[in-house]
């Protein structure tokens, strides 16, 4: 009771909790309106505020923005929008967007996105939603869900992303929130599948059916993807964030591209923690800012993944750079303190110490089969089989989705698993099944075998349904491939990534050929092309592709990677080494003098 009533011995016992409940009923209010202002202050009245709300979940994010005003700093327009209203509280204004037919506009676009929504004008004047799902997986369910949603909602297609994500594309605005609802209704959703926030939670493709797996990442990545979902103040971050377990088996996962990869590694006695499978702990990674991840030097135990990765994004959101989006990512945060500084701030909301451990004492990770998402691989249950689906450029129709779904249910356990590639596994297959579903797959226009251009063609949305990209790289990839393929009889799988613009989606860097969207200058025209780069890796092969070619109009691009294939056939030290192997061992000038070289060219030329 506040003093002033205890003053006053006038005052009946009756009186005395009838004026509690009022005093009590004013806080109440001054609270409810101190959140209004926390979240609806106006883009134009970002000042410091007098203190964050103690209970408010999302009061970390206004403390880490005033610490840059109060240094005098300006916060970019992204975190004024933010700061001026919460965008997940945007429920009633979507709804009433749809029901007018409005897209958002200004930073409202922005916003929208932490609900996946993507007003992807003017490349498509409609929405593109994105989905989330843990570790790729979905079942075939709700596959065919999401295929009746693309042909009641969109245009009836949906694309594999870079995530073992979906995406849905050419949606009406009226539209939008049916499918946010129509996702619910799926047990999926899209909440934080953009803008400042956690993406998809990718694991190993093959989890809990490799046979040289280490661990199953299901489990860890369906913990911390709902998690995420549970804590509102992990929305909102400076930027945005990727994880990734590897479960340490065949298939990598390309763990060391994430902000934050747990990579799975066995442990033996007499190595300063008990022996078992840890996890090392790699910080950082963003290749489309030419960085991998960097080894933390420390070991987690699987069960406090969770716990570990919820303290280093916070430390990332009270302390990344909210004033400059194109230093606002984990890497700069890392680059500015050093890794013992940030180590030391993350140990600060664990319970205890982070596990050093040096990563030679750890058991060396067994060989990885870089192309193992794709082909029929046995399982680690006796008489099991999955087969990789080559997905070119990660496009499916929902006549192919279906289709899918359909495999899964009759000869698999109905399950589907995305991958990072843009292509996806069918598990549990039978032995004497696999003939069948080979034959199926075909008849739905889908292959499965690695060799060959599609088996690694990797592409961007590009400039058909992204403002950004320079190139349509998703049609031209399709073209690239059908005109390779005629020249080159590959015999050995080959990655070639297709990225619209240098926010590199598609993850250029790291493909055996990366190619760049670019608009060329060709006299008074501008054509779309593309710069060249080869010998890009990841994981055991970890490096970033060097570039071979600037500025090659689409037009010429197949004669130049034309050559290169030859050059690489003709002059491979044997014939199984990879073209990985052989870019890395030629200077760039001998590769490109490679590049529009016909065959017969080739020929006597040495190894």
């Amino acid at each position: 009771m506040p003093p002033a009533m205890n003053a006053d011995p006038d005052f009946n016992e009756d009186q005395k909790r009838y004026l509690q409940g009022f005093v009590s009923g004013v806080a109440a209010k001054r609270a409810a309106l101190g959140m209004l202002a926390l979240f609806n202050g106006g883009a134009g009245n970002a000042q410091p505020s007098a203190g964050p709300v103690a209970h408010a979940p999302e009061s970390a994010h206004r403390a880490a923005q005033d610490r840059f005003l109060a240094q005098g700093k300006k916060l970019v327009a992204e975190e004024e929008a933010k700061r001026a209203k919460n965008p997940l509280d945007m429920w009633d204004e979507l709804a009433a967007n749809a029901r007018a037919g409005r897209f958002p506009k200004g930073t409202d676009v922005f916003l929208a996105k932490f609900h996946g929504l993507f007003y992807v004008a003017p490349a498509q004047n409609a929405f593109m939603c994105r989905l989330r799902m843990p570790n790729g997986i979905l079942t075939a369910h709700q596959f065919k869900g999401v295929a009746s949603m693309t042909e009641r909602f969109g245009a009836g297609y949906a694309d594999v992303t870079t995530r073992a994500n979906l995406q849905v594309r050419e949606i009406k605005a009226e539209d939008a929130v049916a499918v946010l609802t129509a996702l619910r209704d799926l047990g999926l959703t899209s909440r934080g599948a953009g803008a400042d926030n956690i993406r998809n939670i990718t694991g190993s493709p093959a989890a809990g059916i490799d046979p040289d797996e280490l661990i199953d990442t299901r489990p860890y990545a369906h913990d911390l993807h709902h998690y995420i979902l549970n804590h509102r103040e992990l929305f909102g971050l400076p930027r945005k964030f990727n994880i990734a377990f590897d479960g340490g088996g065949r298939i990598p996962v390309l763990e060391d591209t994430n902000d934050i990869g747990f990579a799975a590694v066995a442990v033996g006695d007499g190595q300063g923690v008990p022996a078992g499978v840890y996890f090392r702990l790699q910080l950082g990674g963003i290749t489309g800012h030419g960085d991998f991840a960097r080894d933390a030097g420390v070991v987690v135990r699987p069960a406090d993944c969770v716990a570990v990765a919820a303290a280093v994004v916070r430390v990332f959101l009270a302390h990344g750079d909210r004033t400059d989006r194109k230093k606002a990512r984990l890497k700069y945060l890392l680059d500015g303190w050093g890794l013992e500084k940030f180590l030391a701030e993350t140990e600060k909301l664990l319970p205890a110490p982070l596990a050093r451990l040096p990563l030679a004492d750890c058991r060396p990770r067994p060989t990885v089969d870089k192309h193992g998402h794709v082909g029929v691989h046995r399982q680690r249950q006796d008489g099991l089989f999955y087969i990789g689906v080559t997905v070119p450029v990660g496009r499916l129709t929902a006549v192919q989705m279906r289709g899918l779904a359909g495999i899964a249910e009759r000869h698999g356990s109905a399950t589907l698993r995305l991958t990072v590639w843009q292509n996806l596994l069918i598990s549990d297959v039978r032995e004497s099944d696999l003939d069948v579903v080979k034959k199926t797959l075909a008849k739905l226009g889908l292959g499965w075998s690695a060799n060959g251009i599609r088996g690694g063609l990797v592409a961007c949305t590009g400039n058909t349904g992204c403002k950004f990209a320079a190139t349509n790289t998703k049609g031209q990839a399709l073209a690239l491939a059908d005109e390779l393929e005629k020249r080159v009889a590959l015999d050995q799988p080959i990655n070639i990534h297709l990225t619209g613009c240098p926010n590199s989606c598609a993850q250029h860097y790291i493909g055996d050929i990366g190619l760049l969207g670019a608009k060329i200058e060709q006299g008074e025209d501008t054509v779309e092309g593309y710069h060249v780069y080869v010998g890009g890796g990841a994981g055991e092969e970890r490096g970033l592709g060097r570039e071979l070619l600037r500025d090659v109009p689409f037009t010429e691009l197949a004669d130049r990677l034309a050559g290169l294939l030859q050059g690489y056939l003709s002059r491979r030290q044997t014939p199984t080494e990879s073209f990985i192997a052989f870019a890395r061992r030629r200077s760039v000038d001998e590769l490109r003098a490679l590049c529009g070289k016909a065959e017969t060219e080739l020929q006597g030329a040495p190894r």
